[in-house]
């Protein structure tokens, strides 16, 4: 006898990368369950202010109504103080409501990418009851663990002596990301056709796409 469950995972795979003067957000366009692609045209990141996008994968049901919340948030915040939300207190506002949520959460893994207040590229990881912290790289969603190691190694310069750290440019993170989301589609399932790209600086938040393998 099957059990029910109130959750479902819908698969998907989101990046963020943290710059000097920049930051990147990039997730995949399936949206899957099981076997079945329901659609291969629903990008997991959404813009929440002009300088901060939120990625956010796992049950497609409780990320739609969370950035339904946030999104009212973000609106009632600019409507009270006339300015927009930065990106930490974007973050510290994803904090709480998925605290609040605790006893019966959101099944989402969610990053929030931005530029803080002195112009640099910032991002923030949460776990799905809220815990968060500020990083420079994170992968997260059904490919998560296999874009991480390679971030470590090509970003963090984990285990690695004698290595020369170079600030990561613009041009050298876009080709990084659009490699191990294409190394992702090969193994995983649920992450394919279309890399968004979401790629943030003080002006503006430009998006790319980049196609990936549909089968």
């Amino acid at each position: 006898m099957a059990r029910f469950s109130p959750y479902s995972f819908n698969g998907g795979t989101i990046l963020a990368l943290a710059g000097d003067n920049f930051s990147i957000l990039a997730s995949d366009s399936r949206l899957s369950e099981g076997f079945s692609i329901h659609t291969r045209e629903c990008p997991k990141s959404y813009q929440l202010t002009k300088t901060t996008v939120l990625g956010s994968v796992g049950f497609h049901g409780d990320v739609l109504t969370l950035t339904k919340i946030l999104e009212a948030r973000v609106k009632m915040y600019e409507h009270e103080h006339h300015s927009q939300m930065s990106a930490n207190a974007a973050a510290a506002m994803l904090s709480t409501i998925l605290y609040y949520r605790r006893f019966f959460p959101y099944y989402t893994y969610n990053i929030v990418a931005g530029i803080d207040e002195e112009g640099k590229g910032c991002i923030y990881s949460f776990d799905p009851v809220g815990s968060y912290e500020r990083e420079s790289y994170r992968a997260a969603g059904s490919a998560g663990a296999i874009l991480q190691p390679l971030l470590d190694n090509q970003i963090g310069f984990k285990n690695q002596n004698n290595v020369k750290k170079e600030p990561l440019t613009l041009a050298k993170a876009l080709n990084l990301v659009k490699d191990v989301f294409i190394s992702a589609a090969e193994r995983d399932i649920y992450t394919g056709d279309t890399l968004v790209i979401n790629i943030i600086t003080r002006d503006d938040v430009r998006v790319e796409r980049f196609p990936l393998r549909k089968d």
